[in-house]
């Protein structure tokens, strides 16, 4: 359109709608259409709801009704953090239904009081509406709800300078507790190793961190109180730190200063996520409270402690260990066909050898070859691999039990173990390639070191002796 059509264009325009247009323009910054407009702060909100009952972000996605990618973005954008305000907003402000509604009485040609009358609002806020709202890109107002949706939510944007951003000496002491450099006690500095750069992600897998005063937010926060009592200007909550290290555009701190952290999480986890962990095959009745006494004092055998070794590839080994003799299994899980050839399936059966299925299976056929009387019960740690274990107690007649979270220490002999057999399986290195006669092999050499606790006997000399007192004698004939 030339300039002489859009003058001819506006001049059909009366002069008082156009000093009116000119007036509401002159109140709100200069807007840039992005393209297609966000979805609405309506499904945004219910997206962050969703977060914080602990669903994954595809899941959250998916409810909402927009494509995961856009749910990540969303997620990674914010730092894992809810940017905007739960709470519903209040019936003074026009809701995207009512703006859909609009748009759909508008097109059918109805006028302002009658649109007014059809959703319950006054005539001067359709009126309002329909003038600051509309779609302009076209040459002439043209009312869309999500063009005007987005509009609403660009003009009702107050964007707040970050407490960090304006008190300089605030920041500092903010930074110098977060990232500052690691001292001896006479205040030298210990540089510490050379990290790899951050990339955006957690912190390295196996790598060197950066050595920092990696105070926790809130021991800064509470710590300003301590030594600032009289200066309020120098407080600070250690909720708005979490937010300028992991919201993008705050503009504070640096986002790479989220390796000072102690987690190194480049995302915020959400609590009820955090909490929501997959250990639903542990019920009541397989804790570890719930394991017979004789277990506890190793006096009687049949008791046996359990868990995998992994190596690379998601290759493992299985390890079973009696408490008593501490006598020792290893169980061979080999990789299932199509593994490495067949696409990653969500939620589909695991190839690696450790699912539940194959877990069983293994476990069944290394179990089964003993004495009906030394395979009373196993404890393992909460791993998913022994999700079916109401099956295996089933075909072996082992009860399992489960060690408490993260309690190591309630499977000693096993944990020992792994220590042991990590000098024939070194972490980090491919644990498939070794066959079931190779595991065997390594098993048979353990079970013959003398042991101290064992009064320097073999594992292989008391679970002898165990067989043989489990041999009843035979009955003499009469005849």
């Amino acid at each position: 359109m030339t300039t002489k059509d859009w003058s001819r264009k506006s001049s059909d325009v009366p002069e008082g709608a156009r000093r009116q247009w000119r007036a509401d323009r002159a109140l709100r910054p200069a807007m840039r259409s992005p393209g297609r407009p966000d979805p609405s702060r309506v499904v945004q909100r219910q997206f962050w709801r969703l977060i914080a009952t602990g669903v994954t972000t595809v899941e959250a996605s998916m409810a909402v009704g927009v494509s995961w990618p856009v749910g990540a973005r969303w997620f990674r954008h914010a730092g894992g953090m809810p940017p905007i305000c739960l709470a519903e907003p209040t019936g003074r402000y026009l809701t995207f239904e009512e703006r859909e509604e609009i748009a759909i009485l508008r097109a059918q040609d109805k006028g302002v009081r009658e649109i007014a009358r059809a959703i319950g609002r006054d005539p001067g806020t359709i009126s309002r509406e329909l003038r600051r709202n509309a779609a302009t890109r076209g040459g002439k107002q043209e009312y869309r709800a999500t063009v005007a949706q987005w509009k609403a939510q660009q003009a009702a944007k107050r964007p707040k300078t970050a407490k960090l951003v304006e008190n300089p000496r605030l920041r500092e002491y903010v930074q110098d507790r977060l990232a500052g450099n690691v001292r001896r006690p006479d205040g030298t500095i210990v540089p510490g190793p050379k990290p790899p750069p951050w990339k955006g992600l957690n912190k390295p897998h196996r790598q060197d961190r950066r050595w920092s005063t990696a105070w926790s937010p809130e021991q800064i926060a509470q710590r300003l109180k301590v030594e600032f009592p009289d200066d309020e200007s120098m407080r600070i909550s250690h909720e708005a730190i979490y937010q300028s290290l992991f919201i993008e555009g705050r503009g504070a701190l640096k986002r790479e200063l989220v390796t000072c952290l102690r987690t190194g999480r480049a995302l915020r986890a959400p609590r009820e996520r955090s909490r929501n962990k997959a250990q639903g095959h542990v019920t009541a009745d397989v804790v570890l409270s719930e394991r017979p006494a004789e277990a506890e004092d190793r006096a009687v055998p049949g008791h046996w402690e359990g868990d995998l070794i992994t190596g690379t590839g998601r290759s493992a080994i299985g390890t079973l260990v009696e408490r008593s003799s501490r006598s020792t299994l290893l169980v061979h899980l080999p990789r299932m066909e199509g593994w490495g050839e067949k696409p990653y399936v969500k939620n589909g059966p695991s190839l690696g050898g450790y699912g539940a299925v194959a877990m069983n299976a293994a476990l069944t056929a290394s179990m089964t070859e003993l004495p009906e009387q030394l395979r009373k019960t196993l404890t393992w740690d909460r791993g998913k691999e022994l999700s079916g274990h109401a099956l295996f107690a089933m075909e072996t007649g082992t009860k399992v039990f489960f060690a408490d979270p993260h309690s190591p220490w309630q499977r000693p002999t096993n944990e020992n173990t792994n220590g042991l057999l990590r000098q024939y399986f070194p972490k980090g290195t491919d644990l498939s390639r070794w066959s079931a006669e190779d595991l065997e092999a390594v098993a048979h050499t353990l079970n013959n070191r003398p042991r101290k606790t064992l009064g320097w006997k073999t594992p292989a000399e008391v679970f002898a002796e165990q067989l043989r007192s489990l041999q009843k004698p035979g009955v003499a004939s009469t005849g």
